[in-house]
């Protein structure tokens, strides 16, 4: 792939950032819909650790925004330019955070029983293979695994979905469990949490009310650090709004009135 991918004409004011770690390319629809107003980057993350994903993000960005640049992060992504905002603040005007992981642990404790009550038997079944597999030691290349499993969560994290292509996604499950890793460490010490003191832009969540990750997660810790942040829930959405029939349209308008 292309990196970063870009959209539109420039200056290139927005950038999306995709989920996983280790799914680059999911963020490609809302990128070619903010496309028709806006100059889109889509930077790929990489890098198989955290401080190299933040790097990576930070030459990608330098090469081809117009500063200050408004960075539109989903689920890892969210928690990807929260960081990155901490740490370049003077350099990002706005970060919007789309379905992002909770920001204390034990709100994420709750995640799995939610997806594994919304499976049928054959599908617990197969989630639990899925599971052994990426757990296996002996097991060189996991991508499989990781790819198919991302497959049955979206049936999870979905409440009506219209739409799913993955036609340019490009799993990796080496970055996923490099860096997914790291991350977790810095939610289970506070530092994740902490490092948005020292955020100076405004801060936007935007997550749906179907999404397994608790919207508590986000609302109540954010509330307490960051001082300029708004908490936005969409209805009848899971975790990827613009693919969800009842949200799509109330997910664009909100990202459009947010890019003013």
């Amino acid at each position: 792939m292309t990196n970063p991918r870009k959209y539109g004409n420039p200056p290139f004011t927005i950038a999306v950032i995709h989920g996983g770690p280790g799914a680059a390319g999911q963020m490609r629809p809302v990128a070619q819909e903010l496309s028709q107003f806006y100059g889109i980057i889509e930077p790929l993350q990489t890098a198989t650790s955290l401080e190299g994903q933040l790097d990576e993000l930070r030459i990608l960005l330098k090469k081809h925004e117009t500063k200050p640049i408004t960075l539109i992060g989903h689920s890892w992504g969210a928690w990807l330019v929260f960081l990155y905002a901490s740490q370049y603040s003077s350099s990002v005007k706005k970060i919007i955070l789309v379905s992002s992981s909770p920001f204390e642990e034990h709100y994420a404790a709750q995640i799995m029983t939610t997806r594994l009550n919304r499976l049928n038997e054959k599908e617990k079944i197969q989630f639990y293979i899925l599971i052994d597999g990426l757990n296996n030691q002996y097991k060189q290349d996991k991508t499989k695994f990781f790819t198919d499993l991302g497959k049955l969560l979206f049936k999870t994290d979905s409440f009506n979905l219209l739409q799913y292509t993955e036609e340019e996604i490009e799993y990796r499950y080496d970055i996923f469990e490099c860096v997914w890793n790291e991350a977790e460490k810095l939610r289970r010490n506070g530092t994740l949490l902490e490092m948005g003191k020292q955020i100076r832009c405004p801060v936007v969540a935007i997550h749906g009310d179907y999404d397994p990750h608790p919207s508590t997660g986000i609302e109540e810790p954010l509330s307490r650090i960051v001082k300029d942040f708004r908490f936005i829930l969409l209805k009848k959405c899971g975790h990827y709004p613009w693919m969800e029939r009842d949200a799509k349209n109330n997910f664009y308008k909100i990202i459009y009135e947010e890019l003013q």
